[in-house]
């Protein structure tokens, strides 16, 4: 039987399982979960072909049907000609805009709308930069809790319309994430409604492990030297972190955790900033500016987190200019056909600049994440 518990990711203190609470209640910082079960074994798999296949290694109870809209089994595409534009020895695209509702954030809205659904919540509320809002509009509705999402009337117009095609309440804001952030604390405050923001629940932490999951067995349990990720709230980063670690706990498998790269707009890079500054947490950015929405995220929750994962892994963070981010779109496009979006061309640009910095090593193996579809940037 699976079980687990809660653990702040600062100061240590426990819930039990499937405790109704947001934020640690001692220090106000995200919880965690902690298995206290016996380690999963990586025999126990499932011949299923979504990203519950790895449900002994997620919180959900035995018999327990989980909320699935087939996301996960992302295709891991190696290019040796986008590797040479990198200038790395090997590089793959873990492909994520083909999950349903086009982006990651599937894998995460997944676990969390299953365990909302067992603990009976009245409805689920989120704040977004555009694709959790339309993955939450779309589990909301697969699993028949409702749901109001709030996002800047800002996100691309698909988007919206994606949110909207899914009957849920959308509130469109004058301001950026954090604005629709305080209206979605605001309304969960007043209506009894669980807030699925990131970090403000554990769940979606956990749906993103599959990132890291996934990747291994897709390297046949072996892993690459470095992965670069697009970040914004940082949930795709923590999730990875969190099940690099497990996997060598478990024994699934002995290979060291690849160098976590973080990718950010020079409009919106409070990360790079923090990191650069040897600061354990980072500062709000103000007047947040790139056409990358997802990245525009000017006050992460999981900021400690983020910056730890890079530390811990000798990983970097760097930022890539607007000019920058679309011709590394336009190239990941033309060189590889996978239809990326904004913040994949951000981790492509990063990259290919930390290369030429020479603080990625030429010879290196690499996985880029492309978190998204470009054709939700397109009205």
């Amino acid at each position: 039987m699976t079980t687990w518990i809660l653990s702040c990711s600062s100061c240590g203190h426990q819930e039990p399982q499937d405790a109704g609470v947001g934020l640690c209640p001692r220090c106000s910082q995200p919880f965690l979960v902690r298995f206290s079960s016996a380690p999963p074994a990586r025999g126990r798999i499932l011949a299923r072909w979504d990203l519950w296949r790895y449900a002994a290694a997620l919180p959900i109870g035995d018999e327990e049907s989980p909320v699935c809209l087939g996301e996960g089994v992302t295709p891991l595409i190696e290019s040796p000609e986008l590797a040479r534009v990198a200038g790395v020895r090997r590089l793959w695209v873990k492909d994520e805009g083909v999950n349903p509702t086009a982006s990651f954030k599937a894998r995460g809205l997944a676990a969390a709308v299953t365990r909302a659904k067992a603990r009976r919540v009245p409805g689920l509320v989120v704040p977004t930069a555009g694709n959790a809002g339309a993955a939450l509009a779309a589990y909301g509705a697969a699993a028949g809790i409702p749901v109001r999402v709030y996002a800047p009337a800002t996100t691309p117009r698909p988007i919206l319309d994606t949110i909207r095609a899914m009957g849920v309440e959308l509130k469109t804001v004058d301001g950026h994430i954090g604005d629709a952030g305080r209206l979605s604390t605001e309304f969960a405050q007043q209506s009894g409604y669980f807030n699925v923001a990131t970090l403000r629940e554990p769940y979606r932490v956990e749906g993103n492990k599959t990132l890291a999951l996934e990747l291994a067995e897709q390297l046949d349990w072996k892993l690459p030297d470095a992965v670069v990720y697009p970040t914004g709230g940082g949930e795709g980063v923590i999730g990875m972190w969190k099940a690099f670690g497990e996997m060598r706990e478990w024994g699934w498998t002995d290979a060291p955790s690849p160098r976590i790269i973080v990718a950010q707009a020079e409009g919106c890079a409070p990360i790079v900033k923090a990191f650069a500054d040897g600061a354990d947490r980072a500062t709000p950015w103000e007047n947040p500016m790139t056409h990358a929405a997802g990245l525009r995220v000017p006050s992460p929750l999981g900021d400690r987190l983020v910056l730890r994962a890079i530390r811990e892994t000798d990983g970097a963070a760097a930022a890539a200019s607007e000019e920058s981010i679309r011709t590394a779109t336009r190239t990941i496009a033309a060189t590889t056909g996978i239809d990326a979006a904004p913040e994949g061309g951000c981790g492509l640009a990063v990259l290919t600049d930390l290369v030429r910095r020479g603080r990625v090593d030429p010879g290196s193996q690499v996985v880029l994440y492309n978190t998204g579809s470009g054709a939700s940037y397109r009205s």
